[in-house]
Formats: C-alpha cells, sequence, structure tokens
C-alpha cells in the first residue's frame, strides 16, 4: 500500500507530543484523568441527540453502564455497539461520547457505548466479559432494534475488543452481528510487525508504551496467546462478519489492521481497509485535524451503506 502524505496538521501535533511519558511512569488513576481532559481540547462541540441515557444491566461479575444514544429515526433501527480505545487501561464512555454522538446523528443508527472495566485492577477476561454482555442485552432486550443490523465498532484496545465479539459470537451460534468496523487495532500482542519497529517511537503510542498495555491486560503468556486476546492468532476466520478497518501511516499498530484486512479477505470476508496520514488515537482529534474528520465522516458512511440507513 503506497504511503499516504502527512500533513501540516498532523506534524504539529506529533511536535507537540513529542517526548509524552511512558505509561509506567504515570499513575493510572493519572492517565486515565489526563485522557478526559485533553479530549476536549482536540474536539469540535458535541453534537445534539434526540436522546442520550445511562443504563446499567446485569454481567457476570455485576453490574456494567451503558450509554444509549438514540435519534429521531423510525423504529425498529440498526445498531451499533461501541466499545472505546485506550490501552484497556484509559478511556471512557465519557473520553467517546462526542464520537458515539457524531456516530449516531449522522450515522441515523442507535449507538450504544459500553463503559467496561478496566485493567490493570480488571484484566481480561474482563473487558469481554463486559462488552459480551452489553452485545447480548443489545441483541435480545434492547427495545426499538432491529437485531438484523447490529453493528460492532470500537477504536484502538476497543477494536480489538469488537474482534473478539465477532470471534466468540460466531463460535457460541450469536448473536448475529452484521458488520465489524475497527480503527487502528492492536490484535497480537506479540508485537512483532514491521511497523513496531518502523514506528517504535510513535509521538501518541511507541512500540514500548503498546507493548505496557498489553501487559496490563494479559499479563499471562498464555492468556495473551488466546485468540480472544490475539486475534490474528485465530486459525479460521471464515463466517465473520464483513469488515471497515480504518489504520494509521504513523502508528506502530499500523500492520495489524492491514494484516486483519487481508485474512478476512483471504478467507472469503468482505472488507474495505483505509490507512490514513495520522497516528494512532486521532479519531478523537476531529477538532484539530482535517484526517480526523474525514476518517469521521468515511466511519459513517460505511456504516449507513452496511447498515442499510436510508
Amino acid at each position: 500500500m503506497q504511503k499516504p502524505m502527512v500533513d501540516d496538521q498532523v506534524r504539529e501535533v506529533l511536535r507537540r507530543a513529542a517526548g509524552a511519558p511512558h505509561p509506567a511512569d504515570v499513575k493510572v488513576e493519572e492517565a486515565r484523568r489526563g485522557l478526559l481532559a485533553a479530549v476536549p481540547s482536540w474536539s469540535r462541540p458535541k453534537r445534539d441527540v434526540a436522546s442520550v441515557r445511562d443504563v446499567e444491566i446485569p454481567t457476570s461479575a455485576g453490574f456494567v453502564r451503558l450509554r444509549l444514544y438514540e435519534p429521531d429515526i423510525a423504529r425498529p433501527a440498526p445498531a451499533i455497539l461501541y466499545l472505546h480505545g485506550g490501552g484497556w487501561v484509559r478511556g471512557s464512555i465519557e473520553t467517546h461520547d462526542g464520537l458515539c454522538r457524531e456516530l449516531a446523528a449522522d450515522g441515523r443508527c442507535v449507538v450504544v457505548s459500553v463503559d467496561y472495566r478496566l485493567a490493570p485492577e480488571n484484566p481480561y477476561p474482563a473487558p469481554l466479559e463486559d462488552t459480551w454482555a452489553a452485545l447480548q442485552w443489545l441483541a435480545n432486550e434492547a427495545p426499538g432494534v432491529d437485531r438484523s443490523r447490529i453493528a460492532v465498532a470500537g477504536d484502538s484496545a476497543g477494536g480489538t475488543l469488537a474482534v473478539a465479539l465477532t470471534l466468540r459470537a460466531r463460535e457460541e451460534g450469536g448473536p448475529a452481528i452484521a458488520f465489524q468496523l475497527l480503527a487502528y487495532p492492536p490484535l497480537d500482542a506479540a508485537c512483532a510487525t514491521p511497523s513496531f519497529t518502523e514506528h517504535a517511537e510513535g509521538a501518541m503510542l511507541t512500540a514500548a508504551a503498546m507493548r505496557w498495555y498489553w501487559a496490563q491486560y494479559a499479563p499471562d503468556p498464555e492468556t495473551a496467546a488466546s485468540p480472544y486476546v490475539s486475534p490474528l492468532r485465530a486459525n479460521d476466520l471464515e463466517g465473520l462478519p464483513p469488515a471497515f478497518v480504518l489504520t494509521c501511516e504513523l502508528d506502530p499498530v499500523r500492520d495489524d489492521g492491514g494484516l486483519w484486512a487481508d485474512r478476512l479477505r483471504a478467507a472469503g470476508v468482505a472488507v474495505e481497509h483505509r490507512r490514513y496520514p495520522a497516528m494512532h488515537i486521532m479519531l478523537l482529534m476531529d477538532g484539530i485535524l482535517e484526517v480526523a474528520r474525514r476518517a469521521r465522516a468515511d466511519l459513517t458512511a460505511t456504516l449507513r451503506r452496511a447498515l442499510r440507513v436510508e
């Protein structure tokens, strides 16, 4: 794939982000607060949605909070289960509130964002169990949802969880997932692709930081090799839902998404892969990056086509 040209806006973000501390050198709660505080300075004003409300649903370990974004659309409506990024350590339904509002408003879909438990306090399988419970609720109990038009979506670590849901749903015979939308997902704890060397010192995510995030999520090597943790280790991808895979040129996990797209295609799964001239986490930077605005518009347009939204 030809390398896309990086613009001046991206270069400026990279310049400002250079020298950021390794996540291991920052207290977890401080890192979480830092991301939450940074997102408004990166973002455009949030979109209005007819209804935004939080609900709690039961899980195998207690309860998980969901945020429902419901535009004024005919019912039953297509729906997106959205899983936020943040290395399984940071991020929340708050950091991704603006993105989910845009997906609901422009995608004309119900969006359900999951406030899943975070590592290191809650390593694998806790985040996957929470998101699995959310998928079950969306497919079986959520009011006004078209069960034949449910997509799973996520950025970064949320993309990993979204892929794991497609594998688990296939193995367990449902729920039916119509589409998977993935933005720069890390898909193998080995961190051994060429992009991990090429962009080892990525400004928004270094290779060392990504390895640290993996160690928080799946500290046991045997667990880390499971296809539900490292989906690129899965032997068979036949029967998975069609996909849109967004990757970024200046990203150590760039090749994970590219390999996933290639393997889906080889398994006979319809897939579109687009690589953008930007860096990890760029979808949250729509207020300062034109490429982020373009990518977000591409996501909503893709979802509308995939879920047959008129």
